[in-house]
């Protein structure tokens, strides 16, 4: 372990964590307040590494993070609705979810998860915009706002 790296970054490395912290209570609380309705996706964790602890890459631009999940949910459930559940909807979901990022240049590693977190759920519509996109919202803007505030 690189102690010396701990020292040089203690501050920037108990920010990131806070960060992460403060907005994954804010998805899981409000997941846990109305349970109907889903906050969460493993996915979200993922993305809160990336806009806290690397916020300057370019996979944790705010564009990135919102149209990535958000495409990636798409695609899953554009391909449960033509195939249905399979190994080859599963597979086909992930690929054009990359297709989709990569042409519009918002690749989003974390979002590979939602492709098949739809087809496997047998997830509707909704599931792009909650918890996908009002999920992706609440981290982008909390990211900036917390990155600001840090001036980071």
């Amino acid at each position: 372990m690189d102690f010396n790296f701990i020292k040089d970054n203690y501050k920037n490395i108990l920010i990131s964590s806070l960060g992460a912290f403060l907005c994954m209570y804010t998805l899981s609380y409000l997941n846990f307040l109305n349970s109907s309705d889903l906050w969460l996706i493993p996915g979200f964790g993922a993305s809160l590494v990336l806009v806290m602890s690397v916020h300057n890459s370019p996979l944790a631009k705010p564009k990135n993070v919102f149209f990535g999940h958000v495409l990636s949910a798409l695609s899953g459930i554009i391909i449960l609705n033509l195939f249905g559940i399979s190994p080859f909807s599963i597979a086909l979901g992930l690929s054009l979810a990359i297709v989709l990022m990569m042409i519009t240049d918002t690749v989003h590693p974390p979002a590979g998860g939602n492709p098949i977190i739809a087809i496997l759920g047998a997830k509707s519509f909704f599931f792009i915009f909650m918890p996908v996109a009002v999920g992706a919202i609440v981290i982008v803007i909390f990211a900036f706002l917390f990155n600001k505030i840090w001036k980071r």
